[in-house]
């Protein structure tokens, strides 16, 4: 589903565990490090959407987790041009997302990337809250940065932490250490 400007609706997760870190996955077969995310259905709300592709990504049910906000309106990127498929009609040239704040009240055990027949990620850590905006793919940093401003400060009153704010951005895509496959022990 395409829409008449060329984005496709999708939904984005920020998940937090009980210290406010944020699930942070790796592409499988890839480099990049991303939010679960992935395209709405066209009989799908932004919040069924986001279930669903909780589950299919990360293997946690709607009762692992709390919602606790979701972005108002609709937050676009637009895709490189090596990535538009131009033979492809209609031409999907972004995305358009609605992002969701969620807090893991589930035991992390739960978290199964193998969930779904073609799982999306093969790795997945915890990370501080401002990582992902420096080190998620160039194209994706901006929705990263504005979803992270508006969650932010619900995370602070949340966990009663000041976040600071956005660091500068980082041209390494390096991550931090310690990755897991979902069944490596915390």
């Amino acid at each position: 589903m395409i829409d008449v400007d060329g984005y496709r609706p999708n939904v984005g997760i920020v998940l937090l565990n009980a210290a406010g870190q944020l699930f942070w996955a790796r592409r499988i077969n890839r480099d990049g490090w991303q939010f679960p995310q992935g395209g709405m259905r066209t009989d799908e709300t932004p919040l069924e959407a986001m279930y669903r592709e909780l589950e299919e990504e990360t293997g946690l049910a709607a009762h692992h987790v709390e919602v606790i906000c979701a972005t108002h309106g609709w937050l676009r990127y637009r895709l490189p041009e090596r990535y538009v498929r131009r033979h492809q009609r209609p031409t999907c040239i972004g995305q358009k997302q609605v992002w969701f704040l969620l807090k893991l009240v589930g035991d992390e055990d739960a978290l199964k990337l193998d969930a779904c027949d073609k799982p999306e990620f093969d790795l997945w850590r915890w990370v501080d809250f401002w990582y992902p905006a420096t080190h998620v793919v160039n194209f994706k940093r901006q929705v990263y940065e504005r979803a992270l401003r508006h969650f932010a400060p619900l995370v602070e009153d949340l966990f009663g932490v000041q976040l600071g704010s956005l660091p500068p951005r980082e041209e390494t895509g390096n991550p931090p250490p310690g990755p897991r496959d979902g069944r490596a022990a915390a």
